[in-house]
Parts: structure tokens; C-alpha cells; sequence
């Protein structure tokens, strides 16, 4: 008996797949394929230093796989990492490199993607500063583009054009320089010459640049329609502050409430219901394409002062980011990484504009989702080993995703809540890791399968039907799991993750990350 088992066990492990590469981690992993790999770091890829990759490894790899990319998928790519993963580097960098693929087709498909991409100036900026690096393989920005900048720019409104004058390197000035668009009235030119600097007739300006002239000259009366960035240097007062704070957007509003506090706006009547009403508001929540981890940032942050309506308000908002959370009929575990390679900023060290969330901050936040959404769902946290918590079912998702991340701090061992499910002989449907990945810990060397695949195959014969999600919160092109029908890999922190793993469950679709991205008509 015991040397049949013994064959058994061998066979077992004969059939899976053998690991294939070495992670960043110094672990044994699977590879991705191209595809694959350029989709996880499409959807997750802030070109910004992690814990183990820093930003040039990255733009290194994402550029090869780029360049490898037929063109068509590459146009696609760009343009779910705009819209659906709401990244603001990648999509700009995926174009670069679409627009020196040299044929007329893939000539054609860049136009069409970037026209989808380069919505707003940010873009636009992000896309020339790319292209002038040289990174992506020349400094010039080409015939094409330089014509698709200038019809932006002459489609541009004027609020559109102060709007994309906020920021630089390059400004919309330089960009105005490098491609020089012909303007077709006086009030063109003269809106040009004010942007660059150069002569203009005052009289033929738009009114909103007669408004902000005018204002600047004389602080009195109403706050002119401009973004705020473009007021904030000049002495504003106190009933300023209040007007552009009632004309401001979504956004503005969360990311300014501190200031709110310290210009004492919020004990004037009326002002903390309005500001509480907007930052609840279900529609203008989705219309910010707002990822969860953004507001989980604000409400760490939000300052004692901002009224305690307010932060109410801020947790509805958190509620309603994460409404796709998908509800199973069946039994879910979720294993949240909190190793201490978690620690990172999910978006990667960035000078000037780190994020103080954490990978296990999100990691904390989803599990927290998942158990709010689905009140019998197993929480396993895990570093090298899994941590057993106890806490109040009717915690807040914010406070649940806290007491979270405050465990752990020590290696990676994807393996180790498999083993716990295994030691229990657990019955489940569905098991969800959310992590960095980088699974080092309790794994031969050599050609074995991984141990997170060796565990899964045993714990197939106690749940023949169960599936398993590899979330990915920082990209990478390996895994410790191979794509397979019962097998998703994929990678983001945005709520369209919830959507994908919602679909995933009930198909059979192993690349469904990839699948996402060849559905979009261009």
C-alpha cells in the first residue's frame, strides 16, 4: 500500500507543470505568455518602483513586450488600459510605441486609439513627454501624431485648453510649440498667443482668460471658471475658497478637504451638508471612475477637523466604489498577502507622488469587500504562514480592510493557506489570493511544479470543481499558478476586477484578462 501510494503521489506530480522560471523574488514560477504579461502590466503597470521591481526593470519589460505586439492587440491594450483600467501612464507609453510600428494599417489602428486615449490634456502631455524621451525608440513625435495633437488642440474649448495648461514638463505651451496649429478666428490666435507667451489681441480672448486676466489683476468678486490649480498661487480669501469649492469637481472635493478644514470652510452654514451630499452622490461617484484604494487613501488621511458627516459620507462613497462586488452561492476563501513586501506603495514608489496606501492596505480592502458582499466568505491572511483573525461581521469595510493589513510582515508562501485548507479539508467553490505574487518561501529547486500547484492538485480531489484567482496587485510576468480552465491570473485594484472574476467563475475562460482586451472594437 505504501509503495502504491508512493507511485500515486509521483504520477500526480509528473502530470503538472513544471515551474519555468525564477520570480523577482528569487522563487520557482510559471512564465506568462507575451500576451498575457503585456495585459497584467497594461492593467497594473504605474511605471514607479515596487518592492522587488524597480521603474526602469519595468518599462524595460513592458516595452519589449510592446514592441513584440502585433499592432492591433497593442491598440486594444492601450485603450483598456485607459477606459476600463483607468491607468494614466501606460496607455500614453502603449501608444508611443504604436505609432512607430511604420505600416499603414497599424498607422490607421493608432489614430483610432488615439482618439480614444488622449481625451483630455494629461493624456495628451503624457503621450509627448513619452514620445520626446526617446524611450520608446525615437525623439521625434512623427507626422501622425503631431497632426492628431493639433486637431486636439483646435478641437480643444478654451475651459478645455486652461484645463490642459495645468502642469508641465511638457507644458501645453511646449506642446503648442512643437506642433504648431493654425488658428482659423482672432479669438484662436489670440488664446494661442496668451498660452505661449507671445503678442495677442486682449479684446478677441474668451471670456473665461478675459475673466482670469481681470481677476488676478484685482482679487475681487466672482471666482473665474478656471481650474483651481491656476488660483491657488494667488491670495485668495476665505469666500473664495468657498466658491471654488461649490463649482468644483468630484475629485477636487476628496482631495481638498483638508484644506477645506484649515480655511475654516466648514463652519460656515450649509457647507458641511453640501460637501457630505456631493462626496455621496451614487452618480457623480461612478462618474469618476474612482478606484476603491483612492478613497480607502483619503479616509486614512482626512484630517480630525473635516466634520464627522463628511468621513460618513467618504465610507458611502467607499460602499458604492466597491458595488460590483459579486455575491456566490457557493463557499469562497480569500487569502489577503500580508508579507512584508506588501508594505510597498500599490502604486510604486514615485518621487513627489507616492501613495501612502499599501499593497496590503488593497489586499485588505478587497478580502474586506468580498466578506461584506458574501458574510460566510473565509479570510485566511498570510505571510509565510496563515494568521487566524477574529473580527466583528459588522465592521465597516474600512475598519474590516485595517485590522487586516495589521497582520503579518513576514515572507511569501502562497502555499501556506492552501496547506490550511487542506489540513481542514476544507470544502469550497471559489479561493481568491490577493497579493504581490512573489511567492519564495517552501519550494524546492530544480524542475518541480511550484508548491501553490503541487497543494492545488490535492486539494482538487477534495473539491473537484473549485476555482482559484491569482490577483496581482503590482505587475509581473510570472505567477506561481499556470493559466488553466479552473486557473485565472490577472492583475489591477480597480472595481472591474470584481467583474472579471465574477465572469470567471461561472466560465471557463482561463485568459479572460486577454479576452477582455480582444472584445474592444477600436
Amino acid at each position: 500500500m505504501a509503495l502504491k501510494s508512493l507511485f500515486a503521489s509521483m504520477a500526480r506530480r509528473a502530470a503538472l507543470p513544471q515551474a519555468d522560471v525564477v520570480n523577482e523574488a528569487g522563487g520557482r514560477a510559471y512564465a506568462l505568455t507575451p500576451r498575457q504579461a503585456l495585459a497584467q502590466y497594461a492593467a497594473t503597470g504605474t511605471l514607479a518602483s515596487g518592492f522587488y521591481a524597480d521603474a526602469e526593470a519595468q518599462l524595460k519589460n513592458t516595452l519589449a513586450l510592446a514592441h513584440a505586439a502585433d499592432a492591433e492587440f497593442l491598440a486594444k491594450t492601450a485603450v483598456y488600459a485607459f477606459e476600463r483600467g483607468n491607468m494614466k501612464d501606460m496607455p500614453a507609453l502603449l501608444l508611443a510605441v504604436l505609432s512607430q510600428k511604420g505600416d499603414p494599417e497599424s498607422g490607421e489602428l493608432f489614430e483610432k486609439a488615439f482618439k480614444r486615449v488622449a481625451r483630455n490634456g494629461k493624456m495628451l502631455r503624457n503621450f509627448v513627454q513619452i514620445m520626446r524621451s526617446g524611450q520608446t525608440g525615437r525623439s521625434s513625435l512623427g507626422s501622425r501624431p503631431k497632426r492628431l495633437i493639433r486637431d486636439w488642440i483646435d478641437a480643444a474649448s478654451p475651459v478645455e485648453i486652461l484645463r490642459a495648461s495645468v502642469g508641465a514638463d511638457p507644458s501645453l505651451a511646449d506642446v503648442v510649440k512643437m506642433v504648431h496649429p493654425k488658428p482659423q478666428t482672432p479669438e484662436r490666435a489670440a488664446l494661442y498667443g496668451w498660452l505661449i507667451g507671445r503678442p495677442y489681441d486682449f479684446g478677441a480672448l474668451p471670456q473665461v482668460v478675459k475673466d482670469f486676466e481681470g481677476f488676478k489683476r484685482e482679487i475681487s468678486g466672482p471666482v473665474p471658471d478656471v481650474p483651481f490649480q491656476m488660483l491657488t498661487s494667488l491670495p485668495l480669501k476665505k469666500a473664495h475658497w468657498a466658491q471654488i469649492a461649490r463649482k468644483a469637481g468630484w475629485q477636487m472635493l476628496r482631495q481638498n478637504l483638508n484644506a477645506f478644514a484649515r480655511y475654516g470652510l466648514f463652519q460656515e452654514k450649509g457647507f458641511t451638508a453640501m460637501i457630505a451630499g456631493r462626496l455621496s452622490d451614487r452618480a457623480e461617484i461612478r462618474r469618476t471612475r474612482l478606484m476603491p484604494y483612492q478613497l480607502m487613501t483619503t479616509l486614512d488621511n482626512v484630517s480630525p477637523q473635516v466634520p464627522l458627516e463628511v468621513r460618513k459620507a467618504l465610507n458611502a462613497a467607499l460602499n458604492v466604489s466597491l458595488q460590483n462586488v459579486p455575491r456566490f452561492a457557493g463557499r469562497i476563501v480569500v487569502a489577503p498577502d500580508v508579507s512584508g513586501s506588501m508594505g510597498s506603495p500599490v502604486t510604486g514608489w514615485r518621487k513627489g507622488s507616492t501613495t501612502v496606501t499599501r499593497c496590503v492596505d488593497v489586499a485588505g480592502l478587497m478580502a474586506a469587500a468580498f466578506l461584506r458582499a458574501n458574510p460566510e466568505t473565509l479570510i485566511l491572511p498570510f505571510d509565510h504562514q496563515v494568521h487566524q483573525v477574529d473580527f466583528g461581521r459588522e465592521a465597516g469595510i474600512f475598519e474590516t480592510a485595517k485590522r487586516l493589513a495589521s497582520y503579518g510582515g513576514g515572507g511569501t508562501n502562497m502555499a501556506a493557506p492552501m496547506e490550511e485548507l487542506l489540513k481542514r479539508k476544507a470544502k469550497f467553490d471559489l479561493l481568491i489570493f490577493v497579493s504581490d505574487n512573489e511567492s519564495w518561501i517552501n519550494g524546492r529547486s530544480g524542475p518541480y511544479p511550484t508548491a501553490a500547484m503541487t497543494i492545488w492538485s490535492k486539494l482538487k480531489q477534495i473539491n473537484p470543481e473549485a476555482k482559484m484567482v491569482c490577483l496581482d496587485l503590482q505587475p509581473s510576468a510570472t505567477t506561481q499558478m499556470k493559466n488553466a480552465p479552473d486557473v485565472l491570473n490577472l492583475g489591477g485594484f480597480s472595481d472591474q476586477v470584481f467583474d472579471v472574476i465574477a465572469s470567471f467563475a461561472g466560465s471557463e475562460d482561463a485568459d479572460h484578462w486577454v479576452s477582455r482586451i480582444e472584445e474592444i472594437v477600436l
